[in-house]
């Protein structure tokens, strides 16, 4: 087994190895003086079982190319087996056409991905369940769960908490985390009313005096997290907490999470965190290097990847 780092998220890519007691193979990705992107494995990866570690975040475009290139470079180099292991698949939110005359994003870098010549694809929480029917090639859709359980676990005194989620669409993922816990379930409705804003017009459900966990798969704005935490205070929630899964954070995101009423904003390292977000008072970053090297051995000596989650 060989595992191959591109540059989004390298200290992510190094605990994965290092989980795996497999050093990272030696690879070299630059640009040219006109920003196209250079790269070169270092080392013999005939016939190997490969892993390349990528996350499309920001810059997305720079990111998804230097995944399609390395996974060329492989194919190119014999490798056997060739896995592109997305901890954030970039584009996964345009799934489908919102409007008249608009893409399906996600769909066409699911082409990409297998034209280059990847085998199969691994990625963590997906935005919608059914991209995975847009590869042709077999995908695992691991779950961020198991983390943020046990994160939750060692924090929390889990007899006044209540999970919610942010909108309608999240609710079966709110429900997986709140059965895993033994928690009730709570519901923000709201209407967006143009693209980038939100405004939340209903709580569904007793949050009074219960200490609300919202859980959902991307923060990116911030907007609807902040307005659904003022919804359930001024609803009488005690306390407000936040787990997610993508921490996109784009723009004044952290600002406006630091400024918010929400006790604590815990992300994952699927996105590499900004200086912005490792100084914030109220946000906090869990590794799922763990479970993501978990995945890729179980993948490598052909054992059940399904069974992490049960």
């Amino acid at each position: 087994m060989k595992v191959v780092a591109g540059n989004s998220n390298r200290p992510l890519a190094e605990a994965i190895a290092a989980y795996l007691a497999t050093p990272l193979t030696r690879c070299n990705v630059r640009r040219f003086a006109d920003m196209e992107v250079f790269v070169e494995i270092l080392e013999n990866v005939r016939g190997e079982d490969v892993f390349v570690v990528q996350s499309t975040s920001f810059p997305a475009n720079d990111h998804l190319m230097e995944l399609l290139i390395i996974i060329d470079a492989l194919r190119r180099s014999s490798a056997r087996r060739i896995t592109a292991v997305m901890p954030y698949f970039g584009y996964a939110r345009q799934d489908r056409r919102s409007s008249g005359r608009t893409p399906i994003s996600a769909k066409l870098v699911a082409n990409m991905i297998t034209q280059a010549g990847a085998d199969r694809v691994m990625t963590l929480d997906l935005h919608a369940g059914q991209i995975q029917g847009f590869f042709d090639i077999p995908t695992d859709n691991l779950f961020a769960a198991p983390v943020m359980v046990r994160d939750i676990k060692d924090r929390l005194p889990l007899d006044n908490v209540m999970v919610v989620s942010p909108d309608v669409g999240g609710v079966v993922r709110a429900r997986a985390i709140a059965k895993r816990i033994d928690a009730q379930l709570a519901i923000v409705d709201k209407r967006r009313e143009r693209p980038g804003e939100s405004e939340v017009m209903n709580v569904i459900g007793d949050v009074e005096g219960r200490s609300c966990i919202l859980v959902d798969d991307i923060v990116d704005s911030g907007g609807t997290l902040v307005n659904a935490a003022d919804a359930l205070l001024a609803n009488g929630a005690k306390e407000v907490y936040a787990y997610l899964t993508h921490g996109v954070l784009s723009g004044g995101a952290v600002a406006r999470v630091t400024a918010s009423r929400i006790k604590e904003m815990v992300v994952t390292d699927s996105i590499l965190a900004t200086e912005a977000v490792r100084v914030a008072k109220n946000i906090r970053v869990v590794s799922i290097a763990t479970l993501i090297g978990e995945a890729i051995a179980r993948t490598s000596s052909e054992e059940s990847v399904s069974s992490l989650f049960d």
